[in-house]
C-alpha cells in the first residue's frame, strides 16, 4: 500500500483527550484513538499491536490531561489497570504475581528523550520476592529493583543522578554493572533505599499504588521541563499539545541469557544505506542505550548470538517500512530468546539520507512521486554536500582514536567542555566541539551552538545523537579511550592530553579522531543528486566538487 503525505489532524473534542485507552493483544483503533490523543508514541505502538506484532499491552491517559495536573489521579486508571491484570494474569503490588509497569511519555510529536520514563513500577520489598519466584531470576530482580530506586529517585523526587552512581562505583569498583551477580546488586539496591531517605528525607514509597501515582504525575511534568521547554522553542512546537502517559507492562532485558535491549532505524539515519541500523547490548534495558550513559554495540553480537530473533527482527523492520511508508527508529527487547516491540516512529536523519530514503522507497513503490517530492522539497546541492578529509601531498593523516559515528561530515574546531565554554567561544567566533563524558539530552542548548559533539560513553541511536544528527552536527560517541578531567579542564585521548581550547578534528564519514586542525573539502553524491533532479524535473545540477 503506497503511503501518501499525512492530512491534517482535526480538532479533538476535550472528553476524547481525557480518556484512557487500552492497547494490545490486536486490538484494532478507534476512531478517537489519534495522534494528538494518545500522542505519537502510543499510537504507534496500537499500530503495531493491531498489526498482530508482539507488544506488551498498556493503557494510555490522554494528552488532555497534561493540562490539568488536579484530574490525575488514581481514581483515573483504575478499570484501565484492572483490565491489563486480568490479561497479563498479574497484579499490581501482589506478593505472589506482580505486575510491573514502565511509565512512558510521548507527545503527538516526537520529541526523543526530552521528557521522562520510569521503569520497574511496582517492585517493593514485599513484591520483589515474587518476582524471583515467577522469574527464577534474582539477578534480574534485584538489577531491576536497584534500578527503579534511582530513577525514581531521579525523576519524581528530584536526587542528584551523582548520589546513585556513586553507590554504583562502591560496589562495583571498575567492573561492568551487566556483570555484577545478584549479591553485588542487592547491596547496591540497599544503598539506593538509604541514599533515598537521606536525600530526599523520606523512605522510598513501599506502596506500588504510590509509586504508579508518582510516576504518572512525573511523566506529566517533565512536559514543562526545561530541556523540553528548550527543544519546542527550537523546533517552533507548540507548547500547548501536552504528552500522553503511557503506562505499559515491563518486559525485561536484563533477564540474562537471550535477553537484551537495543534501538534502531530500519535504515542508516546519516547515509539512507537501505539496511537495518541497530544499536544493542545483551542483559540491559532499554534506558542503557538511549540515556547516552552506557556505550552500546552494533547488531553484530545479536545476530551471531541469537540469529533467529535478529532474522525475526530484520523482518519486522520491513513490515514496519510497508505500513509506515517511511524509515522507522524503534526501539525492542529481548526477553529469554522472545522479541517485544516497544515503539517506533519515523526517524530523524541527514538530509543526505532524507534524499536517499525518499527515492529509494519510491524506486520500492512504497510511496508515491507526490509523496517523494514533498520529503525532499528543499534538498538542493548545497543540502547534499558531504565534508570529507583531503590528506596533503598523499599522506595518510594518523588518527588518535576511534569512536562511533552518529552522523557523518567532518569538522576542525576547538574543544569546549560546556555550554557556558561553548556560548563563550562561538560569540568570539570560533568553531567548537562540545566533548562530554555522556550523551545527555540535557545538553540540548549547548548542543545546538556548537559545532560537533565528541562523548566517552553513549551509543549511535542514543536520544542525543539522535538530536545531534537532526540538527546537522558531526557526532562521534563511545570514545572509551578519552577521559574527562573537569577539574584540570582537559581531555586525554591515548596517554596525550589536551587543554581546553585545544583543536581537534572529528570525522564523521569514519569515526576517526586526528589532533589538531585538517584541511576539509566537500563532495557532492552525483548520482544521487541526478535522481533528486529528475525527480523535481530540475537541469543544470552542477556534478560536485572535490
Amino acid at each position: 500500500m503506497k503511503a501518501s503525505a499525512r492530512p491534517t489532524e482535526q480538532p479533538m473534542a476535550r472528553e476524547d483527550l481525557e480518556r484512557v485507552y487500552f492497547i494490545g493483544d490486536s486490538k484494532p483503533l478507534s476512531d478517537a484513538m489519534t495522534p494528538a490523543v494518545l500522542g505519537s508514541k502510543a499510537y504507534n505502538l496500537a499500530r503495531l499491536a493491531a498489526l498482530g506484532l508482539k507488544v506488551p499491552p498498556a493503557f494510555v491517559i490522554g494528552t488532555g490531561y497534561c493540562a490539568d495536573p488536579q484530574a490525575v489521579v488514581p481514581q483515573l486508571w483504575q478499570a484501565a489497570l484492572a483490565e491489563l491484570e486480568a490479561v497479563t494474569g498479574l497484579k499490581l503490588g501482589d506478593a505472589r504475581r506482580p505486575l510491573l509497569l514502565s511509565v512512558r511519555s510521548g507527545a503527538p510529536v516526537s520529541m526523543p528523550g526530552m521528557m521522562e520514563t520510569l521503569l520497574n513500577i511496582g517492585l517493593t520489598d514485599t513484591t520483589i520476592p515474587g518476582l524471583i519466584r515467577l522469574s527464577g531470576h534474582p539477578r534480574l530482580a534485584w538489577d531491576a529493583y536497584r534500578r527503579l530506586i534511582a530513577g525514581y529517585g531521579e525523576v519524581v523526587a528530584g536526587i542528584d543522578a551523582k548520589h546513585f552512581e556513586a553507590d554504583l562505583d562502591a560496589i562495583r569498583h571498575d567492573e561492568d554493572e551487566r556483570s555484577l551477580d545478584f549479591a553485588s546488586l542487592r547491596q547496591i539496591a540497599h544503598r539506593h533505599l538509604e541514599t533515598f531517605c537521606r536525600e530526599a528525607g523520606v523512605p522510598f514509597p513501599q506502596s506500588a499504588e504510590t509509586q504508579l501515582h508518582g510516576a504518572v504525575c512525573a511523566v506529566f511534568r517533565s512536559w514543562g521541563s526545561e530541556k523540553a521547554v528548550a527543544y519546542r522553542n527550537l523546533h517552533d512546537l507548540s507548547h500547548g499539545m501536552g504528552t500522553a502517559v503511557a503506562v505499559q507492562r515491563m518486559v525485561f532485558g536484563n533477564a540474562g541469557g537471550l535477553s537484551g535491549a537495543g534501538v534502531g532505524f530500519t535504515r542508516n539515519p546519516s547515509t539512507g544505506d537501505p539496511n537495518p541500523w541497530v544499536d544493542f547490548l545483551f542483559n540491559a534495558q532499554g534506558e542503557d542505550v538511549v540515556s547516552g550513559r552506557r556505550t552500546a554495540k552494533g547488531h553484530d553480537e545479536l545476530a551471531a548470538v541469537a540469529p533467529r530473533v535478529w532474522d525475526e527482527l530484520v523482518d519486522a523492520t520491513a513490515l514496519l517500512e510497508r505500513h509506515f511508508g517511511d524509515m522507522q527508529d524503534f526501539e525492542f527487547t529481548v526477553q529469554e530468546g522472545v522479541l517485544y516491540l516497544l515503539q517506533t516512529r519515523t526517524g530523524k536523519r541527514t538530509p543526505l539520507a532524507a534524499a536517499r530514503i525518499a527515492l529509494d522507497l519510491l524506486a520500492a513503490g512504497l510511496i508515491d512521486a507526490e509523496t517523494a517530492r514533498e520529503r525532499t522539497r528543499g534538498l538542493d546541492e548545497h543540502a547534499l554536500t558531504v565534508s570529507i578529509i583531503a590528506a596533503d601531498d598523499g599522506a595518510a593523516l594518523s588518527p588518535i582514536a576511534s569512536a562511533a559515528s552518529a552522523a557523518n561530515g567532518v569538522v576542525s574546531g576547538e574543544i569546549a567542555l560546556d555550554e557556558v565554554r561553548v556560548r563563550e567561544r562561538k560569540a568570539a567566533g570560533a568553531i567548537v566541539i562540545l566533548v562530554r563524558r555522556d550523551a545527555e539530552t540535557s545538553d540540548i542548548a549547548a548542543l545546538d551552538l556548537a559545532d560537533g559533539l565528541l562523548t566517552q560513553h553513549g551509543a549511535r541511536t542514543s536520544h542525543a545523537a539522535v538530536i545531534a544528527r537532526q540538527l546537522g552536527k558531526v557526532c562521534l560517541v563511545g570514545c572509551e579511550t578519552m577521559t574527562i578531567d573537569d577539574a584540570r579542564r582537559e581531555i586525554a585521548i591515548g596517554g596525550t592530553v589536551f587543554p581546553e581550547g585545544a583543536t581537534l578534528t572529528l570525522d564523521g564519514n569514519s569515526g576517526k579522531i586526528y589532533s589538531g586542525m585538517a584541511r576539509i573539502t566537500e563532495t557532492v553524491p552525483v548520482e544521487l543528486l541526478a535522481r533528486l533532479n529528475a525527480l523535481h524535473r530540475r537541469v543544470g545540477f552542477v556534478e560536485g566538487r572535490a
